[in-house]
């Protein structure tokens, strides 16, 4: 499956959050890392919905840009 993860840059470090999995984040110094650690985490937030037996959620999050003037 494939999730949509939202990046936002701060001043100091990068986070992202899965809005399709409440709670599954990561916060990395770069991008990059912050991708890795993401993937780290839904993997992890996955596991745990298994172990729990809980449902794992499809995706139903989609992003899209808008130019405006």
């Amino acid at each position: 499956m494939k999730y949509t993860v939202v990046f936002e840059q701060t001043p100091n470090n990068w986070s992202a959050y899965v809005p399709d999995m409440p709670g599954c984040v990561a916060t990395g110094g770069t991008r990059e890392e912050t991708e890795l650690l993401m993937r780290e985490a839904i993997g992890l937030h996955i596991e745990g919905l298994r172990e729990d037996d809980e449902p794992i959620p499809e995706p139903g999050t989609w992003t899209a840009t808008t130019e405006v003037q």
